[in-house]
């Protein structure tokens, strides 16, 4: 999930630790050795087979109460864990420090009638709960695989669900590192003696740089199907209520772009365009990762949070009478097309414009999805943009008019009035615990709370 960085041109650009044994090391630097040959290695755990597509359930069976949602962000410890307790000298202080702040998070979106939480658990090449694919997430201790002592999916879960609270397992796919600094590289590089170590290390030719990230490479089919293991296993072993992917599937920028020619000179035979093969490669995680967790999970719903415009009008006759750029565009996801194909349960496009925004109005996207949705057991659940409540903005005024509460309220109002539109999510929580949310926050809760 991201603030859109890109879609208006007028807008501002925002912005176990345990060393294994000696025969784990033998093997990762075997595993090392062969990402440098001509064949790619094989991932480490095995994705299931493709099974036959299943049906959606109906929208009424699965979500009779409309999402009240937020996103909960980890990576760079945006919204958790607190940055303070990773400082701190004690083990035990940190993890109670860790736990107690999610708790009460936990307890403040219950009051504010929050229902459902959309918890970042692959932040980047890491994980937030104890896999035998990733290692552990730096954003837990501080450095890549040191175990923290306990399981935040699992405690999250407990403690959602003790609350009544639904849980969404939030992956960022292709991301392996916020940066590439030489201290980076070299924490990734540290974690060769590690089981499971980063697959910076273990798949060295799958991984490339765009947007001023390290990344995999979205055409290498093995990578794909690493990323749908790494879902099989949080669905397999965690009781979460959903999964759901971010926007970022290509995400390049214009100083930044990912170089992937040569994986397009081995892969993208038969494709007029390097863009249309890349559309396919997206097309083809979204189909992988749909049914493994149809197969293993029904009940379990997949979706995706794409940038809130998937074409304009002026491109596509089917598209928004919008002027912004893309996710079909700019991102390579064809989101409009998984909703018609019933690869997802639901969509979560991210429309973080006021009303009056001409270039991308908030009611003429909301009405669009709702249309694209229409024909299908898709549900939408619109993102809506409270990091910018309270918030001055030339281009944008309505976020301070009233602390943002008039223009939140003809969002909500539009959202659970309009047939289609079958929940809100906040991005993201920590706005919300900010002083220029704070009219917003108590507007919400005299809405939505208990």
């Amino acid at each position: 999930m991201k603030v859109p960085e890109f879609i208006i041109a007028s807008s501002p650009v925002l912005p176990f630790a345990t060393p294994a044994k000696k025969s784990g090391v033998l093997i990762a630097m075997a595993l090392l050795l062969a990402s440098c040959s001509s064949t790619p290695p094989k991932s480490l755990v095995t994705p299931l087979p493709p099974v036959a597509k299943q049906p959606l359930a109906p929208k009424g069976e699965q979500n009779k109460e409309p999402v009240r949602g937020v996103w909960l962000a980890t990576v760079s410890r945006l919204d958790w864990p607190p940055v303070s307790s990773v400082n701190v000298s004690s083990p035990a202080q940190r993890i109670s420090q860790q736990k107690k702040s999610l708790t009460d998070k936990l307890d403040n979106l219950k009051s504010l009638g929050i229902n459902t939480v959309f918890f970042q658990v692959k932040p980047d090449g890491t994980a937030l709960w104890q896999s035998k694919i990733l290692p552990w997430s730096d954003m837990l201790t501080g450095t890549i695989g040191e175990d923290p002592g306990y399981d935040p999916l699992k405690f999250m879960l407990d403690e959602a669900h003790k609350r009544g609270m639904k849980v969404h397992a939030w992956f960022n796919p292709y991301r392996v590192s916020v940066n590439t600094k030489p201290s980076t590289i070299a924490e990734l590089n540290r974690t060769l003696s590690l089981s499971p170590a980063s697959v910076y290390v273990l798949h060295r030719d799958w991984i490339r740089t765009a947007g001023d990230r390290l990344v995999l490479d979205p055409g290498i089919p093995e990578a794909r199907d690493w990323i749908t293991s790494i879902v099989a296993e949080v669905v397999t072993r965690y009781p979460v209520d959903g999964v759901q992917f971010d926007d970022y599937f290509y995400a390049e920028t214009p100083g930044s772009a990912l170089d992937d020619s040569m994986t397009f000179r081995k892969y993208g035979q038969g494709f007029s365009s390097k863009a249309d093969w890349r559309r396919h490669n997206t097309q083809m995680l979204i189909e992988q990762v749909s049914r493994t967790v149809r197969q293993l999970k029904p009940g379990v719903e997949f979706g995706v949070s794409p940038a809130g415009v998937w074409r304009n009008l002026s491109f596509d006759p089917a598209g928004s009478d919008t002027r912004g750029a893309a996710a079909y565009d700019e991102a390579y996801a064809d989101t409009r097309l998984w909703v018609k194909q019933g690869l997802l349960d639901y969509i979560a496009p991210q429309l973080y414009w006021p009303f009056s925004r001409k270039a991308a109005r908030y009611d003429v996207l909301a009405k669009w999805w709702a249309n694209v949705v229409k024909p299908n057991n898709t549900r939408l659940y619109i993102g809506i943009a409270l990091y910018k409540v309270g918030e001055p903005s030339k281009n944008e005024p309505e976020w301070t008019t009233g602390g943002g509460v008039p223009e939140l309220k003809k969002q909500l109002d539009m959202n659970e009035s309009l047939p289609g539109i079958s929940g809100t999510i906040l991005f993201r929580e920590n706005y919300l615990n900010q002083p220029q949310t704070q009219e917003a926050v108590r507007y919400l809760k005299s809405r939505w709370g208990h």
